[in-house]
């Protein structure tokens, strides 16, 4: 595969990235089956991986890639992430100085390596200062720890601010934003990815096939099966009747222009200037195969602007439950002044 610069880092991965979310006992509970797919994406032409402290419950997916990286580490970009519970006390988790040292070395320690090469921020931590995260992070990749730092999940607003306090503060800034997108989940267009390439983030997104809705496995009127998908985390999505009518529209697009709907959802993913790498999440060899077989897939124009017509540039059908959403939209109290000052006077 050819590479792409990971935004200003003076880093190169491969369009595709390995994501690893589903190596562990809530997806492939078999490790030694997990290496193997993990050495034929390597063996393909993926240099980029994507994992997390939390996935595979507390560290265990890491122990999986961590093994299956032995020797060959040095051909690999390594992306990590935390702020996730990593168990009942509340401070080993978010965003604080205090865990973030502790989460890093408990990532290294279960990866077996000395340096993570991207370190993410899995999710916004609203109790948490953005500039005391900077300044933990900035120590850490001063220490030869970490080579390069990033978000995930993050709103434009905060990813603008994160940018104006590293600058303020003299600290390192975040190179990357880990966002999801999809031919159904096409929001970041209008904030997300602009202000990314406006500040010459890198992107990696998530869920280029919307959650498995993009796999054509899931119909219209068919009975859904979720078990052993990662769909089983969001069932909802199942019977959204928006996102399932627009797959029933997207198929014959995929069959005219000679595709398979998992081969154009990935290409429509990459295709966009503003997108680095699409993080692909197989369970099996097969998954993984199939997607492979696309890899050199390239969207005309004509392509591209029927799809437009199925899911017009910056919408979302529906949404995705683990995205970001605002305190205020969940807590009525950000939003409403206290009883007694609402009387106009």
């Amino acid at each position: 595969m050819r590479t792409r610069p990971l935004g200003r880092t003076g880093i190169h991965v491969s369009p595709y990235c390995l994501g690893t979310m589903m190596f562990g006992p809530a997806g492939n509970p078999d490790p030694d089956d997990c290496t193997r797919i993990i050495h034929r994406a390597l063996d393909a032409g993926i240099n980029f991986i994507d994992t997390a402290d939390v996935y595979g419950g507390h560290g265990e997916t890491e122990r999986i890639v961590g093994k299956a990286l032995r020797g060959r580490r040095d051909d690999v970009v390594l992306a990590t992430k935390f702020n996730g519970p990593m168990g009942t006390d509340p401070n080993r988790r978010g965003n604080s100085r205090r865990w973030i040292v502790t989460a890093l070395e408990g990532s290294l320690r279960r990866l077996g390596v000395d340096h993570i090469d991207l370190y993410q921020v899995h999710h916004l931590d609203h109790e948490t200062d953005t500039e005391e995260t900077l300044a933990a992070l900035t120590d850490l990749m001063r220490a030869g720890k970490i080579r390069a730092i990033g978000h995930s999940n993050m709103p434009a607003s905060e990813i603008v601010e994160a940018q104006w306090a590293a600058e303020r503060r003299g600290l390192a800034r975040f190179r990357t934003e880990q966002p999801t997108y999809s031919i159904l989940n096409r929001g970041i267009e209008r904030e997300i990815l602009p202000v990314c390439a406006r500040h010459g983030l890198g992107t990696l997104v998530w869920s280029p096939l919307a959650m498995g809705l993009l796999t054509g496995r899931y119909r219209k009127g068919a009975k859904q099966e979720i078990s052993g998908a990662r769909m089983h985390w969001v069932p909802r999505h199942m019977t959204d009747e928006r996102k399932l009518d627009a797959v029933e529209r997207l198929l014959p697009i995929a069959e005219e222009a000679g595709l398979p709907l998992t081969h154009m959802a990935v290409a429509f993913a990459i295709s966009h200037p503003a997108v680095t790498s699409a993080i692909v999440g197989p369970r099996t060899t097969a998954h993984l195969d199939d997607l492979l077989a696309g890899a050199g897939t390239a969207l005309g124009d004509d392509v591209l602007d029927r799809i437009d017509e199925v899911v017009a540039p910056g919408t979302d059908l529906g949404t995705i439950d683990v995205a970001h959403v605002p305190p205020s939209l969940t807590e009525p109290g950000l939003r409403r002044r206290p009883t007694g000052e609402r009387t106009a006077a």
